[in-house]
C-alpha cells in the first residue's frame, strides 16, 4: 500500500526535501544577485553579456528547475505520509502559502531572464536588489510554519 510506503520512506524522503529546498534556496538568492551585476556591470551584447546570460542560464535550468521540482515532489510525498499534517492546524496553509509564492518568484525570475535575452529589462539593480530579499522573506515564513506549528 503507498500509505506503508510513505511512512517506511518517511526519514529518506524528509532528508530529500531537505537537501532539495537548500538547492533551490541557494539559486533562488544567486540568480537575482546576478541579474543586479549583468544590469549594472555589462553591455547589451558584449562577452560579459553573453557570459551572463550562459550563466543565468545555467543556474535556472541546471540546479534551480530541477531542485524546484524535487522540492515539490519530496514535499507532497511528506503531505501524503500519515500523521505529518494535521490539516486543521494553521501552519499547513501558511507553508503552503509560502511555498507557492516562492515557486512564483521563481518563475518571475525565470521570466526577468528572458528579458535580458531580448535586450527588454527595464529594471535597475536596486529593484533587483530588493527582490532580493523576497526568497528570505518567504523561508523565514515557511521554517516559522514548520518548525513552530503556528
Amino acid at each position: 500500500m503507498i500509505t506503508d510506503f510513505l511512512a517506511w520512506a518517511w526519514p529518506w524522503t524528509k532528508a530529500l526535501h531537505i537537501v532539495s529546498v537548500i538547492a533551490w534556496m541557494a539559486g533562488l538568492f544567486y540568480l537575482p544577485r546576478l541579474f543586479v551585476y549583468h544590469v549594472e556591470s555589462v553591455t547589451r551584447g558584449s562577452e560579459a553579456d553573453r557570459l551572463f546570460q550562459t550563466m543565468e542560464r545555467k543556474l535556472l535550468r541546471l540546479i534551480m528547475n530541477p531542485a524546484m521540482i524535487a522540492t515539490w515532489i519530496f514535499g507532497l510525498m511528506l503531505v501524503f505520509t500519515p500523521g505529518i499534517v494535521d490539516w486543521s492546524s494553521v501552519w499547513p496553509w501558511t507553508k503552503a502559502a509560502g511555498v507557492l509564492a516562492m515557486t512564483e518568484f521563481h518563475h518571475w525570475l525565470a521570466r526577468r531572464r528572458k528579458d535580458f535575452i531580448r535586450g527588454t529589462n527595464s529594471r535597475s539593480g536596486r529593484q533587483y536588489r530588493l527582490m532580493n530579499e523576497v526568497p528570505t522573506v518567504l523561508m523565514v515564513l515557511i521554517v516559522f510554519s514548520v518548525v513552530l506549528r503556528f
